[in-house]
């Protein structure tokens, strides 16, 4: 039986059932691996950050914390583009657009 013809029948319901051998070690490993992520999963979701992984998240995005990065000096020198504080509003209009033409002559639809 092919690949393609195997996966058909599995996908269409014809194959009610398969049997996989596997090795007894490599199958409690990914079986815990399964376990740990099911209960990570279970008790914080991707929603409900405790408080202190938040404070931690935060703490992270300090200049303090940057100063291991390769991209230091680099962020340091543009440090104005990247303001404290996010801006409660988009700023103004200084009534420029900016086009690029991907072919010289065309226009956008």
């Amino acid at each position: 039986m092919s690949w393609m013809r195997f996966a058909k029948d599995l996908y269409d319901g014809r194959i009610e059932q398969i049997c996989i051998l596997s090795d007894l070690e490599r199958m409690k490993s990914e079986a815990e691996e399964l376990r740990q992520l099911h209960a990570a999963s279970t008790t914080e979701s991707k929603d409900t950050l405790s408080a202190k992984t938040k404070k931690d998240r935060f703490d992270g995005q300090s200049w303090d914390s940057l100063k291991t990065s390769t991209f230091y000096d680099v962020l340091r020198e543009h440090k104005d583009v990247l303001p404290d504080e996010i801006p409660a509003e988009l700023p103004q209009d200084k009534g420029i657009q900016h086009e690029i033409d991907l072919v010289p002559g065309t226009k956008y639809l």
